[in-house]
């Protein structure tokens, strides 16, 4: 007895000693921990975390309770043991020691998002074997995730998204057998789909979105049986996806999945059919390339979508009616699909068709449920008028912009009592507008520019006395009305619409004094009243927030106000003779200024510039023959900057400018210094520097009478019938030249195919009505040739009242036929992007070689002549910083291209224009494929290849097209010759022989001299080294295989992230 009672005094004496020993452990632990904790803004942690606030018994080690006191731990009542440690959202930071955690051997449940802590993840994590939740979500750790996180065996939650973590996945998930959730969503990792799916089991929950993952869904059942029949919600959106999709008999075992979310890819591949997915709730599939039918279950049933995302792809044929009652959000947005609205929309809150080819007269609307909240059906071919409809209550947002509607604008709009966003623009709406969309309480954002709308604009007068009885003013934030034929004055109950960020009245009729009252629109950022018949003063005090500003074309007098003397003097003038603007250039009062919506005769003027250039042309060609051959062999090969020139243009002893369509055959035009087969223009060769191509907006007006054209002595289709003299120099440092950087050529006379316009017998069809001109207009342009590509021949028209346009005379053979070639350059046009220069119009003439595409003029030179100009330089070289910007432009833009479905094709340095001071980039001769036919598309593909910049996926494939993983390639390219300063044609020789730029570079990173490769003028200082790799890491990845190349949204994520 005394034995046993001396064994169990013992006994409990040591486990009092080991629980106080484990206890000390823990208290340790979770110090040393606390020294990983640099800052605390809340101060929970220092404030709590302290042995000096403990229970005395506690810290004597009498007591084993559990430090409960600190904040966010959290015990076992029975074992007295820390179970979890949540310290989530508190915005801690510094560099924690996982290590320290060790002796916490009952932790369950580790939860640090929400911070800012830094650091790597240390293989010491994958011993705690004790951990079922683990969360480190929301920080900035760094680093790949180490294979030892996989013997966590217990773990049925990790989340380890929105961090810096890199590397490919560990393979070893088989392990984890217990997971249900599983998000990394938002890191740069790296991996297999393939391979991951084939090792996770029993999965619920996956979100891998926003990495660089590859792979092809086309997966067999044995692939992925162990993770279909778990799981319920899978995101991989924002990955480098490529290739096929699930069959039909594959997709049917993910019989529990409620979220799929694979967006912003490069599937490509048609849809199975998913009736069998009985729990589908939300399916995103946007902006990859999913082509063919919409499967009718997804818009019919039995499928329960809630929402299904499945724009910026190809989906073709028509859309079905759709009758499901669980469907809230459709967005098929940005596809090729056709035909007539769908006679019903079943349940849906919000519905967008936009940017299709969607036709036929838009009464089915009528039919349609009073359910919706948003609609958008821009940029399509929908015809008939708007209808009072009224079940419509609940609409917030309507978008019929750039389509074909005509007819008045019904009352009943602005009648909807929770209507905030109208969009008519660009269609043929006539008539006044009504003044119940300047009494609505609920509008905010009303845009109806690009129409026929006539009389006054309806704040005054009529509207006046409704105004006047409103419990409050109006909400309108943002009114355009510009484009159209409005009269009368603008009415001083302007004012009143105290909430106006932007005004356009630009293009009217309009006509009065410039109420005071618009000194009360303090918020107003954007005011145009351009090419209108306002008189009298600006006032004094308008809004101290103007960023955009124009007034000019009208009949305005006085002094600009000084507040508005920051603007530049185009803001002013043309027009307004009587406009003084201090410190700026005043026009001459009796100077006849034009309009751009009225056309006028110039014959006159005509005719005193050709006398004057008659007299001037034999001096001028004298001069030039006399240089020619003193500077005969140092012009080869170099580009001279002589300036512009303040008449005509000065080619081949002549200073006559020939007209776009009205050339003469007994003195033919001639052509300007330019380039063939894609290669520069120097800027001497154009009077202004400006891009090769560009796209955008789409309202069609069919002229009723328009240029005919015929044949002349030459086509600008063909080549000149003698080769040029040229001569060429490879890029700086290049060992062989085999891309002309400059070709300065005198090329022989070319005159346009063309005939005087005596008959009109084409169609001008206007994208946008920012600009607006006759066929006659056009046809008497001055004209100059600024190049060729594959295809055509490109020139610089300047209208009557100075509008400068780029002209793409596109090469015959090589054009869809009519019906889709309007189809495509809608589409096209209804790209808006500061960094994408913008279609205005295109000409379909009754004969083959008379299809014409109309640009914007960008005043400035393209990237390869910033890149490889040689002396004499008219450009400083571009540093570090300004490549760098370039280089976030154009992904850009590139990204937009994207987003809307839109693959560049034919990306490369000439096709970058680089405008101002700020070297803004402008893309231009995008998407052009889509309006050729499959030889036209292969010749470019072909020019492409020849210049380096085609993918190599597209060399080898039977039917190449333009791909989003194409631009990605080329983009990396450009990327490569911004660093080098290296063409993409050039060929280097080496220790392994000659080779082209991009397996150069390639070559010395894998020998660990990347840096060897970068541009003399920007590796001279070691401040941008750092950057100067980053940049060249991203281009290497825009260069790897497709299945591995990521897409351009991440290349975009990477290039901003560069720091300086």
């Amino acid at each position: 007895m005394t034995f046993t009672l001396s064994f169990l005094l013992t006994f409990f004496l040591l486990l009092h000693h080991h629980c106080s020993a484990a206890l000390d452990d823990e208290f340790r632990s979770l110090l040393e921990f606390k020294k990983g904790i640099k800052t605390d803004p809340l101060n929970k942690i220092f404030s709590t975390w302290n042995l000096t606030l403990l229970d005395p018994s506690v810290r004597s080690g009498n007591n084993t309770t559990c430090p409960s006191s600190f904040y966010g731990v959290f015990c076992d009542l029975s074992s007295n043991s820390v179970t979890s440690i949540h310290l989530d959202g508190l915005s801690l930071s510094g560099e924690l020691k996982f290590v320290t955690l060790l002796p916490l051997k009952s932790l369950q449940n580790l939860t640090l998002s929400g911070n800012s802590f830094t650091g790597r993840l240390v293989p010491a994590l994958g011993t705690m074997t004790s951990l079922q939740y683990l969360d480190l979500s929301n920080n900035q750790f760094i680093g790949p995730i180490p294979e030892r996180i996989n013997d966590l065996w217990g773990l049925n939650y990790l989340n380890l998204s929105r961090n810096n973590l890199t590397g490919w996945y560990p393979g070893r998930t088989y392990n984890l057998n217990q997971l249900k959730v599983l998000d990394l969503h938002q890191n740069s990792l790296n991996g297999n789909v393939e391979a991951l799916f084939s090792v996770l089991r029993n999965v619920e929950y996956v979100d891998l979105s926003g990495n660089s993952f590859a792979g092809s869904f086309a997966l067999s059942a044995d692939n992925v049986s162990s993770l279909a029949n778990t799981l319920q919600y899978m995101n991989l959106s924002r990955n480098n996806l490529a290739g096929g999709f699930f069959s039909g008999d594959v997709m049917q075992l993910f019989r529990n999945l409620r979220v799929l979310d694979l967006g912003d890819n490069g599937i490509n591949a048609e849809l199975p059919p998913m009736g069998t997915l009985m729990n589908l709730r939300v399916l995103k599939l946007r902006n990859n390339n999913f082509y063919g039918s919409i499967p009718a279950e997804l818009l019919q049933g039995p499928v329960p979508l809630v929402e299904l995302d499945l724009s910026a792809n190809q989906f073709s044929d028509s859309i079905q009616e759709v009758n499901s009652t669980t469907l809230s959000t459709l967005n098929l947005s940005s596809n090729v699909l056709s035909g007539s609205l769908p006679p019903s929309l079943g349940n849906c809150l919000v519905v967008d068709l936009s940017r299709n080819i969607l036709s036929n007269d838009i009464r089915v609307m009528e039919n349609w449920g009073a359910n919706l909240e948003i609609l958008d059906l821009s940029s399509n071919n929908l015809t008939g008028s708007i209808s009072n409809w009224t079940q419509f209550q609940k609409l917030t947002s309507l978008n019929f912009r750039n389509n074909s509607l005509v007819g008045s604008v019904p009352s009943l709009l602005g009648k909807y009592p929770r209507l905030a966003i109208l969009d008519l623009s660009s269609n043929e709406l006539d008539g006044p507008i009504p003044h119940s969309l300047f009494t609505s309480m609920a509008l905010t954002n009303l845009n109806m520019s690009g129409n026929h709308l006539n009389g006054a604009i309806p704040i005054g007068d009529s509207g006046t006395s409704e105004l006047l009885v409103l419990p409050s003013y109006p909400q309108m934030e943002l009114l355009d009305l510009s484009d159209n034929s409005l009269t009368g004055n603008l009415p001083s109950v302007v004012g009143n619409l105290g909430r106006l960020r932007l005004l356009n009245l630009a293009r009217n009729q309009m006509s009065g004094d410039l109420p005071n009252e618009l000194d009360k629109l303090n918020g107003l950022e954007y005011l145009d009243l351009s090419n209108n018949k306002f008189n009298g003063n600006i006032p004094d005090k308008l809004s101290s927030s103007l960023k955009v500003f124009n007034v000019s074309y009208n009949d305005l007098e006085g002094t600009v106000p000084e507040n508005l003397r920051k603007f530049p003097d185009s803001s002013f003038h043309p027009g307004n003779n009587l406009l003084i603007l201090p410190g700026g250039s005043s026009p001459n009062p009796n100077e006849i200024h034009g309009r751009g919506r009225h056309h006028r005769s110039k014959s006159s003027i005509r005719i005193a510039i050709t006398v004057a250039s008659i007299g001037a042309a034999a001096m001028i060609a004298f001069v030039l023959l006399a240089y020619y051959r003193a500077q005969h062999h140092d012009f080869l090969g170099r580009s001279e900057f002589s300036g512009q020139t303040a008449g005509g243009d000065v080619k081949l002893g002549r200073v006559t400018r020939p007209s776009l369509f009205n050339s003469h055959t007994e003195e033919p035009p001639p052509t300007s210094l330019s380039f063939s087969n894609d290669q520069l223009l120097p800027s001497n060769s154009r009077s202004l520097s400006g891009p090769l191509e560009s796209n955008t907006e789409i309202v069609q007006h069919v002229l009723p009478e328009v240029s005919t054209f015929g044949s002349t002595s030459a086509n600008p289709n063909l080549q000149d019938s003698r080769p040029a003299t040229s001569g060429s120099k490879s890029s700086p440092g290049s060992p062989i030249a085999s891309s002309p950087r400059f070709i300065d050529t005198f090329e022989q006379p070319v005159t346009l195919d063309v005939y005087s316009p005596d008959r009109l017998a084409g169609e001008l069809l206007f994208l946008d009505a920012s600009v607006t001109f006759t066929a006659e207009e056009l046809s008497h342009a001055p004209a100059e040739v600024l190049g060729r590509s594959s295809h055509g021949t490109l020139y610089k028209a300047t209208l009557d009242h100075g509008h400068i346009l780029a002209v793409k005379w596109l090469r015959v053979g090589l054009v869809k036929n009519k019906k889709e070639f309007a189809k495509e350059v809608r589409k096209i046009g209804s790209i808006r992007h500061p960094n994408v220069v913008p279609l205005r119009a295109y000409y379909w003439g009754p004969k083959e070689q008379e299809r014409l595409v109309l640009a914007d003029y960008i005043q400035g030179d393209s990237l390869a002549l910033h890149l490889y100009e040689t002396t004499p330089r008219r450009y400083s070289p571009l540093s570090f910083s300004q490549r760098l910007k370039v280089a976030v432009d154009v992904a850009r833009s590139l990204m937009y291209l994207h987003d809307r479905g839109l693959p560049h094709g034919n990306l490369k340095l000439t096709n970058v224009i680089l405008e101002g001071s700020s070297y803004s980039a402008h893309l231009t001769d995008y998407c052009l494929h889509r309006l050729m036919t499959p030889a036209g598309i292969a010749e470019q593909l072909l020019n492409l290849g020849a210049l380096g910049y085609c993918a190599p996926e597209l060399a080898s494939a039977t039917k190449p097209m333009p791909s989003f993983k194409a631009d990605v390639y080329a983009l990396g390219v450009i990327l490569l010759e911004l660093l080098t300063r290296r063409s993409a044609g050039d060929i280097i020789s080496g220790q392994s022989g000659a080779v082209d730029l991009t397996d150069w570079v390639q070559l010395c990173d894998q020998e660990g001299r990347g840096m060897d490769c970068i541009d003399r003028d920007i590796a001279g200082g070691e401040e941008h080294s750092k950057a100067m790799d980053d940049l060249l890491a991203i281009s290497l990845r825009c260069i790897l295989p497709v299945n591995e190349r990521p897409i351009i949204r991440q290349v975009f994520e990477d290039l901003c992230s560069v720091s300086l």
